[in-house]
Order: structure tokens, then sequence, then C-alpha cells
């Protein structure tokens, strides 16, 4: 039994100290972490550097005010585990040629995905003007919040990214949305422990009962417990190891832990975690493609316990910075008036050592360049990430074949949906590997059945056997259905914004519990069609 409350060792879930983790792997040299740390500074000071410059990008003389936004806005406080989890991933993609995509689910975090697209060299493609040399560096920075230029989140300017991240739980649903028909992808997914406080997030957990080894790829969740929210600490990081690992079995997950502060020990702790839990998922996949026995395993999840704000300054006017709420945004907010929090920027900041992995006209030096994979293996280049280039149009059967004949005005009374499940049904047979109906346990009484002759119900739980007198289950199908209308629609938009399509029924009076979530959305693909 976990202890309660007030029993647990505070030591054993602190983010501090040497790297603590259940996979005992250590597959870099000493070489490697070097290399691997190295270009962790560069992330973190491309991350510093958008929070709060407009001009002296690689500090080649000292910082002053006139150098810095007149208005500061951003989050510190997730970027280094999030960038972090990405430059080690960033390894096996190269080691395995894997087909990878990043998720951000704290999306407030834009800098690290913003650090790692740049550093990658998509972002210069994509934005010819943000080039890797020195004034492409001040151009990138000074566009971070900035009016005219992008957003604080991973909005849809930035490449690869599906999800903005802003209103928060959608990350696992939207995540799976990308994997499914995807049976080679592998979709990276950071969970912060405030989005997991959330509804919609607590129960898209169980996405997992729905996803064929088979004919999906697989999602990572990479849960990053960095303690604190905007003001106040985080459940899942207080509560102990025994109760956290209770909860994640319990959802049909097996949580590997990766958890403190130094860096050296972190590196090669994350570096063999992560490489155990793709060769599982590799393990999981290529059993039930050989043998073609769909069986739902338990897929591998990370547990990332690092102080919030990670490689700030532990504390600033003798308050706590690192480690702490105050981490969240904006770190040193008043470094414009204050001289001496100006210089501890900039001694935060040379703390990166910029000269070392920028050449001097600012441009990633060529040894830590060959970290990052190659054209669209790159995750920030992913196609998946910007489906509209991989959609395909539906193969559409004629609608007016489907309309009733002989209508007689006021006098006939036909049913509408058996029609318009006629029609679901034929979209659904033509359109096998891109083309999903959706409902929260629905399809049904909505009058749309006729569908499962074409696609029956996804199920990977357990079957009973009156399952078989109309169930419509099956390992394999086109129509998904649980009970929770964000989880649903977070399927429905991944399974969109990564180049397929799909529809989602419900009931007109209970549709409204996602109105916000569809509003994002529709945000998401008006800006979309901007950029």
């Amino acid at each position: 039994m976990a202890p309660p409350s007030g029993e647990v060792e505070v030591e054993s879930i602190s983010p501090y100290g040497i790297a603590r983790t259940t996979v005992d792997k250590k597959p870099l040299s000493a070489e490697e972490i070097k290399k691997f740390d190295a270009y962790f500074r560069a992330c973190m000071y491309l991350c510093l550097g958008m929070l709060y410059l407009r001009e002296n990008a690689l500090l080649k003389e000292p910082l002053k005010k006139e150098h810095l936004k007149a208005r500061l806005l951003g989050h510190w406080g997730s970027d280094a585990g999030q960038a972090f989890t990405y430059l080690h991933m960033n390894r096996l993609i190269k080691k395995y040629d894997l087909n990878a995509l990043f998720v951000s689910g704290p999306g407030h975090g834009a800098p690290a995905v913003l650090s790692n697209a740049y550093l990658e060299g998509t972002y210069s493609e994509v934005y010819p003007d943000k080039a890797e040399d020195e004034e492409g560096m001040r151009k990138f920075f000074k566009q971070f919040s900035f009016p005219g230029g992008i957003g604080s989140h991973a909005t849809p300017e930035t490449p690869g990214s599906i999800h903005e991240g802003g209103e928060l739980g959608y990350s696992i649903s939207h995540a799976f949305g990308t994997v499914f028909d995807n049976p080679d992808l592998i979709t990276l997914t950071m969970v912060g422990d405030g989005e997991a406080e959330t509804g919609p997030l607590a129960t898209a957990w169980h996405s997992t009962k729905f996803l064929n080894p088979i004919t999906d790829g697989a999602v990572l969740p990479v849960l990053h417990l960095n303690g604190y929210k905007i003001n106040n600490p985080t459940i899942l990081a207080r509560i102990s190891h025994k109760e956290l690992e209770a909860l994640f079995v319990g959802y049909g997950w097996t949580p590997y832990f990766v958890e403190g502060s130094d860096l050296e020990s972190m590196h090669q702790a994350m570096a063999g975690t992560l490489e155990h839990c793709v060769v599982e998922i590799r393990k999981y996949q290529n059993e039930a493609r050989e043998s073609g026995k769909a069986v739902r395993p338990r897929w591998p999840m990370i547990v990332l316990r690092s102080p919030k704000g990670w490689t700030g300054p532990r504390k600033v006017d003798d308050k706590l910075l690192e480690g702490f709420w105050r981490a969240h945004q904006i770190p040193l907010p008043n470094v414009a008036s204050n001289p001496e929090h100006l210089q501890l920027l900039e001694s935060w900041m040379r703390s990166y050592k910029p000269e070392e992995v920028f050449d001097k006209e600012g441009k990633l030096i060529p040894e830590l360049k060959e970290l990052v994979p190659l054209g669209n293996a790159r995750m920030s280049a992913n196609p998946v990430g910007n489906g509209g280039i991989l959609r395909k149009p539906l193969d559409m059967p004629d609608f007016r074949n489907y309309a009733f004949q002989n209508i007689e005005a006021g006098v006939s009374s036909l049913p509408s949906m058996a029609n318009m499940a006629k029609l679901l049904r034929d979209v659904v047979a033509n359109n096998m590997h891109n083309f999903r109906l959706f409902g929260p346990d629905e399809t049904e009484s909505n009058k749309l059945g006729e569908v499962y002759k074409a696609g029956k119900k996804v199920w990977m739980g357990e079957n009973f056997e009156e399952d078989a007198d109309g169930g419509n289950l099956a390992t394999e199908g086109r129509v998904m259905e649980m009970l929770s209308e964000h989880t649903v629609e977070g399927w429905l938009e991944g399974y969109i914004l990564s180049g397929r399509h799909g529809l989602l029924n419900s009931y007109e009076p209970f549709i409204h519990v996602i109105d916000s979530m569809v509003n994002q959305h529709c945000k998401w693909i008006e800006k979309c069609n901007e950029v």
C-alpha cells in the first residue's frame, strides 16, 4: 500500500540530485555526454534569447537594456525538460531510422520546440529570413511574443507542431490521433504535470484500449514532473512513487522513471530509458505483426522528474526561482529596471557558453550539427506535422444516389439518418485507411449503425461471449467510440491534422461540452490557412 500524505520520504520525490532511474542502462560514452550537453546548452541559450533579446544575439558586447524587448512575455519553467527529451529522441531517430513526431503538451514551453526546430535547420528552411547566422538568430529572438511576430505557444507557425498547448488537456488524445493508421509512427508526447490534472488528459490515458499494434503506430508519453503550475504545486509530483506507479499501471502503462538534476547522469539516464522504451515499442509491434494477432500490450511511458526552470538560478534576491513556481513564466521580469538583474541575466546566458556551441557567424558548430537527423527524419520537418501535404481527397460516392425518391411534401415520413448511414457506410468502405468515424457511445442511437457493415468499432479490451450478439467490436475497425467527448474530439483533430479525414457524431444537447475545444481547433485551422 502507498503511504498516506505525510509519510512520503520527501527525498524520494525530489527533483534534485544524481539521476535515479528504473532502467539501468548507460548507452552514452563520456564524449557523447559532452556533445549532448553542449547541444542542450545551445537549446537553453536560444530559449532565454527568445524570452529576452531583440539585439546582441550572440552577446558579442555587454548586455544592455537597449538589447531587451520592451515587453517580456513567455514561459521558462518547462523549457529545459522538453528540450532535454527532444534532443535525446534525436539520437534514437538516427540510430533506428525512426519516423517520429513531437507533441508539446505544455505548449507554453514553445521555446524548447522552437529552439530545436532552429538548430535542426528546419526553421530557417521555412522562414529564410531567420537564417542560421547571427542576423537570423537576432530576428528569431525578436519575433517571439512580439508584435507582428509569433505567439508564445507551439502555434501553427511552428514547424512540426500540430498542438498549440494553450488550452491544456489534449496532448495525449491528439497524439493518438496521429498514430491511428500510421503504423510506423512514434509520437513522443510531453505531458505537463499541471496539464495532467485536467479531465480530458486524465481520461485520455485509456486510449491504449483502442490502439492496434498491427495497423497503428505508438505514442510514447513523457510525464514531466517539474512540480509546479503557475502558483501551486502539482498533484502528481507530490505523491509517492508507489502511488504514482500504481496509477499508471492501472491505466495500462508501464512507467519508467528518470529523476534528478545532475546533468551528466541525467543525460545517461534519459538516453538509456528512452532507448529502452523505443526498443520495447518495436518489440510489441513486431510480435503482433509477425503473428498477425493484435493484443494490447502494456505500452511504455516515462516519468521525467526535473526542477522547474532547470539550469536557472536557484535563488534571486533570496527568493527561490529554479525548482519553484516563480520559474513558470518570465524568470527575471524586471531586468530593464534592475541593473543587478540585468547583470544576472547576462551571466546566466553566458553560462551556456554560446561561443563554444555557435561559430563566429552564429551557426551551430559541425560536431553538434551531426547530432541532428536529416531531412524529413527531423521531428520539426516530419510531414505528419504538416498534414495538409499528405492529405488525399476522399473517394466520395455520389450523394444523390442516397436521396429519397417520390417525396410528398407534408405527407412523407422518412428516416433521413438511415440514408445518411448508408452514405457513411460507403464512405468508410471506399476509404479504409484514411477515414474514421468518431463518437461518444452514440453512433447506434444516432441511427448510424449501417456503418458497421463496412467497419466495426475498434476495441482492444477484453471480450465477452455476448459481445458477438450485435456488439460490433473488432481489433481492427473504422469506428472509434469512447464516452469522452474530449477524447474522441482529440483523436479526430490529431487524425485530421496528420493528413486524414474523419467525422464526429454526437447529441446536440451534449456536444457543447467540447465547445471550447472545437473553438481552439477552428482557430488553429484559421491560422494554418494564413500560414
